[in-house]
């Protein structure tokens, strides 16, 4: 099962937030991994975002494209629209049809949390039945 398919919880309202962050911040060279990971979840949103509409959300045609295109291995088999229909209809709380960044970020966070969850059981059920180490 792939992680996509583990999300399943209700997303609580979000509020739109418009702060921005400032550009000189996001042009310096990343100094973590997290550092990192939070600049590309950033450029990420942005670069689907726009495209139809409200430069600051993602349509739902938008969301599909960036699921399957950044999310394919994880969404397997199910590029379909109900996957993407159930997760649009989590996030958007409101119903306005569109998903804004701080709703993005909760989909990432749940997302992540599934996908850690899911290894850690498939991790703990790769484990020897016998008690014993791998490879004795």
């Amino acid at each position: 099962m792939r992680c996509i398919h583990l999300y399943v919880q209700s997303l609580p309202e979000s509020a739109t937030r418009s702060s921005k962050m400032p550009d000189t911040i996001m042009s310096k060279e990343p100094s973590s991994n997290l550092e990192s990971a939070m600049q590309m979840l950033i450029k990420t949103f942005h670069k689907y975002s726009g495209k139809e509409g409200d430069k600051y959300t993602l349509s739902r045609g938008e969301l599909k494209e960036l699921l399957i295109e950044e999310l394919g291995t994880y969404l397997g088999n199910s590029k379909d629209n109900e996957a993407v229909e159930k997760v649009m209809n989590d996030l958007d709380a409101n119903n306005d049809g569109e998903v804004d960044f701080t709703e993005f970020i909760i989909l990432m966070g749940a997302l992540t949390v599934a996908c850690n969850d899911f290894f850690l059981e498939y991790k703990t059920d790769e484990k020897p039945k016998d008690g014993g180490s791998a490879g004795n």
